[in-house]
């Protein structure tokens, strides 16, 4: 099955039908959107190709994403945690942005400046132009204090004698 690409608003959509999916258990679950979704919901990048959140999803919420997925011909995983393993170790979750309250899901977007770091951790060539998006709007005004914040996200990544510089030419791209 092909990737959908997916839009902010076709996300909010989605995300409203999976709420709707969910058993009423009481507690609503958590989703904590990150990466280029956030980016996408935030209207900082016109589509992703899936969901990713740094909160683990239990059965009963992947059952009702799969059941959203087959309804619109999705990829069964478009929205799916595998940035978990990937969350920056200052994540507080008191500082995401609500992004969707509706009854038995709450979903969440995480501070830009988080997924500045997690996208910085990870600087896959696709990453390069969200970071240069994301450098507008995360504040910092020089690339050692964008470096700074990186380095408590991930204190055990290797040491990286290059990376403020690297963070520079990111910086440099939107000069």
């Amino acid at each position: 099955m092909p990737e959908v690409p997916l839009t902010g608003s076709a996300i909010r959509d989605y995300l409203v039908e999976v709420a709707e999916a969910l058993p009423d258990a009481g507690q609503p679950q958590s989703v904590v959107v990150v990466g280029g979704s956030l980016m996408a919901l935030r209207g900082l990048r016109s589509a992703t190709v899936d969901v990713d959140s740094v909160a683990r999803l239990d059965d009963e919420l992947r059952a009702a994403v799969r059941v959203v997925a087959d309804r619109h011909g999705l990829v069964p995983g478009w929205l799916n945690d595998s940035a978990a393993g990937f969350a920056p170790a200052t994540l507080d979750l008191a500082g995401c942005e609500v992004l969707l309250e509706h009854g038995r899901l709450r979903v969440l977007g995480a501070p830009l400046a988080q997924v500045f770091v997690m996208k910085l951790y990870a600087a896959r060539s696709r990453d390069i132009d969200d970071l240069a998006v994301l450098w507008r709007h995360c504040g910092f005004t020089n690339p050692e204090e964008a470096v700074e914040p990186f380095w408590r996200a991930y204190p055990h990544a290797p040491d990286d004698p290059d990376l403020v510089e690297f963070v520079a030419q990111v910086a440099g791209r939107i000069r």
